[in-house]
């Protein structure tokens, strides 16, 4: 087997619909032209270099990014790149759902790069821009009074079960000793 088996593996499981729907997420909030095609190699070359997420990152919240390096140099597109997750980090995408770096610029996992930028998506209503993806649900944070705790605590609940008419009768593990 080649060095090369599990890397498609884990990008057999990306989804070209969920990356097209990413790009055409990002083309609406920077307003850059950009091919939304959702096939791997399009999806790579548009944000290999990590300038669009860059921008994508300052279109959310103005200056997440501090400086976005326009040269081609390998170390400087993986400084955008961290850069940008950086900034994914702040917008409060968890920390597993954020990308390594080296699965986009090594092109190792775009279904993660993907899930990163579905997870940066829905928390982008945050920020007043348009969202892709379900909702996030709201805290339904809920207060009770000192009685309504003590009046709780007097009640069993039927999870706890009942021993009503219970014995031990019949219960036996693993072989019966024959004699």
């Amino acid at each position: 087997m080649t060095d090369s088996f599990p890397v498609l593996q884990i990008n057999s499981k990306y989804s070209e619909e969920l990356a097209q729907e990413s790009l055409e997420w990002i083309k609406a909030i920077t307003g850059e032209n950009i091919n939304t095609s959702g096939d791997m190699e399009n999806f790579y070359e548009t944000l290999r270099d990590g300038t669009l997420l860059c921008r994508l990152a300052n279109c959310i919240q103005e200056n997440s990014v501090k400086k976005i390096n326009k040269s081609a140099m390998a170390f400087k597109c993986m400084e955008n790149i961290g850069a940008f997750l950086d900034a994914a980090r702040a917008f409060g995408v968890p920390a597993q759902e954020v990308f390594q770096t080296v699965d986009l610029w090594e092109k190792q996992n775009l279904n993660s790069v993907v899930i990163c930028l579905q997870s940066l998506g829905r928390k982008a209503g945050n920020y007043g821009k348009p969202s892709i993806g379900p909702k996030e649900a709201d805290k339904n944070v809920r207060h009770f009074t000192e009685e309504q705790l003590k009046a709780g605590q007097g009640v069993i609940s039927l999870q706890y079960g009942s021993n009503k008419g219970a014995n031990q009768s019949g219960i036996n593990f693993g072989n019966t000793r024959h004699m």
